[in-house]
């Protein structure tokens, strides 16, 4: 499961459709990779980059919280 902080949706909001559906891809690979994850609780970050995205995010047990993304354009 993916939740998307207030910010981060708002970021993704405002990209290109392009942009959008890279930052979409680059959240997939991260969420199918939790060995890859902070330790679960929202205490840690973590950063996944794509070829020209990153998303900043949080995991829990069983999802991750996106709080902050990027995408050059």
């Amino acid at each position: 499961m993916v939740d998307l902080a207030p910010r981060a949706e708002d970021a993704l909001a405002e990209l290109p459709a392009e942009g959008r559906q890279e930052i979409m891809e680059t959240i997939a690979a991260a969420l199918v990779q939790p060995e890859s994850w902070p330790p679960p609780g929202g205490g840690g970050g973590a950063l996944w980059f794509g070829p020209r995205s990153w998303v900043a995010f949080t995991a829990y047990l069983d999802a991750i919280e996106v709080y902050d993304l990027g995408w050059v354009g």
